[in-house]
């Protein structure tokens, strides 16, 4: 029988799909496995490198692999893409991630850990905050200027729109 040296794992919600091959890149199998059963199946499988796509949840995954033993690669999804041979589903995704991992050229992500996610997300947070915060006050400031109510763009002339509108009603 020959060992797998490769997985490559497509991630999902609830269920992931794993597609297994060996050093020359053969086929051994290829499965789909449910979230609560992801561990089980590596922690009874022999270890060898599994890659996966960098997203969101990926970065979990492979600090789990790398506890139990794992090589795991994370490939960016772009460099994946050129690689699904057929329709896109989880089976010929699994199948893609494989087969890129195995190009020798193929460059990776490192994983990050809990702490780089933490900060990103507070981050990413904030980003979304301002963002929105800025949208709001634009939408504010053009409905009010259907009632002639004009103050210059900026949150610090929020006020100034308030201020208008107290007047108004006063």
């Amino acid at each position: 029988m020959l060992e797998v040296s490769i997985i490559g794992l497509d991630i999902a919600k609830n269920v992931f799909h794993a597609h297994g091959a060996d050093a020359s890149g053969r086929a051994l199998f290829s499965r789909k496995i449910v979230r609560g059963k992801l561990l089980e199946f590596f922690a009874g499988h022999q270890r060898c490198t599994v890659a996966l796509e960098a997203c969101g949840g990926a970065h979990h995954w492979g600090r789990e692999l790398t506890r139990l033993g794992y090589e795991v690669k994370l490939i960016p999804p772009a460099y994946v893409k050129p690689f699904v041979k057929r329709n896109k589903n989880d089976a010929a995704d699994a199948e893609a991630i494989c087969e890129a991992a195995q190009r020798p050229s193929m460059r990776f992500v490192a994983i990050k850990s809990e702490e780089q996610q933490a900060s990103s997300l507070v981050f990413r947070t904030r980003d979304l905050l301002v963002r929105q915060r800025t949208q709001l006050i634009n939408a504010i400031r053009g409905h009010l200027t259907e009632y002639g109510w004009v103050a210059p763009k900026g949150p610090s002339h929020v006020a100034m729109l308030g201020d208008l509108l107290e007047d108004e009603m006063a």
